[in-house]
């Protein structure tokens, strides 16, 4: 049976400009980045010690599923988990990042921070909320 994703597709415009953003600016790793004779440039990014990569496939959209970069992405976003979602988008700010919103947003599932890449795709850092214990709780 399916044991877990390993490969995950990202869509752009520019592959080196998103290999630029995604290990520059996010501070992924590139994995693997080769051309077969007759085939598309193969590459991959992958956040530092995470087995998950996202391929970064030069495309266009025949219809565009992503919403702009300033609404709501209905839920079509890649998420990155964080434990200082506030200190990572001062970071990510600093080095260009366009957020949605001036500051993380606090909600009851954690802390987020929604921002696209240049091409606008929708992703968002989260800093899941603390398990609080509850009366009669172990």
């Amino acid at each position: 049976m399916i044991e877990k994703a390993t490969h995950v597709p990202i869509i752009v415009s520019d592959q080196d400009r998103a290999l630029q953003f995604y290990t520059e600016v996010l501070g992924f790793e590139k994995r693997q980045d080769y051309q077969q004779q007759g085939r598309p440039r193969y590459l991959t990014v992958s956040p530092k010690g995470e087995e998950i990569e996202f391929i970064v496939v030069k495309a266009e959209y025949v219809v565009d599923p992503r919403a702009s970069p300033l609404a709501d992405s209905g839920g079509n976003h890649w998420v990155f988990r964080t434990n200082d979602c506030r200190k990572d988008f001062e970071t990510l700010r600093a080095r260009g990042v366009k957020f949605k919103d001036p500051a993380p947003i606090e909600s009851p599932y954690g802390i987020t921070a929604y921002f696209t890449d240049s091409d606008g795709n929708h992703l968002s850092l989260l800093q899941p909320a603390q398990k609080t214990t509850w009366k009669g709780e172990a």
